[in-house]
């Protein structure tokens, strides 16, 4: 793979306040937003040319609000990498709510499963999603990755994108 192809994937956590392990993933650090800037700095002058970046916010809810809140971890992150490294760095970010939730999973749930079961309202997900999009791609991301696998997703996020002038972001998306 050629250098101009590889991002470096990091993660950004808030409240802490030194890079702290991931026990699953040896050699893999949850960054403050000082020791992000650093690393991407680093991975800048080896000629790495783009990072996708995972938020774990402070504070978690059902509707995973972290998300797009303009100063949300990952928001602050993309904006300070911006200021440190400048164009030549391509900014993508994680679009998903698992992290942002207190439930853990990467959708809104309700009760409207049989005998009321939690189950994840896919129509609901979608419009989070797209103004995770928006206020990802106002902080100055060029690439936005969606991972939460909901019906519709891309359509969705390329809409909003698309209808709040962010045309030129691109799409990560996985496909089977």
């Amino acid at each position: 793979v050629p250098d101009d192809a590889l991002a470096a994937p990091l993660f950004v956590k808030d409240g802490i306040d030194a890079p702290e392990p991931v026990v699953s993933m040896p050699g893999v650090v949850q960054h403050t937003q000082e020791s992000l800037r650093k690393e991407v700095r680093a991975l800048a002058d080896l000629g790495i040319p783009g990072v996708i970046l995972f938020g774990i916010p402070a504070r978690k809810d059902a509707r995973g609000s972290g998300g797009d809140d303009p100063d949300g971890v990952v928001q602050v992150a993309v904006k300070n990498l911006r200021d440190e490294v400048g164009h030549p760095l391509v900014p993508m970010t994680d679009n998903c709510l698992d992290e942002y939730t207190d439930h853990g999973h990467c959708g809104i749930l309700t009760a409207d499963g049989p005998g009321g079961e939690m189950t994840v309202d896919n129509d609901a997900t979608l419009e989070r999603y797209a103004s995770i999009a928006v206020a990802q791609a106002d902080a100055g991301v060029d690439v936005v990755a969606p991972s939460g696998m909901m019906d519709g997703q891309v359509g969705a996020i390329r809409e909003a994108l698309d209808s709040s002038g962010h045309t030129d972001i691109a799409i990560l998306a996985y496909a089977a």
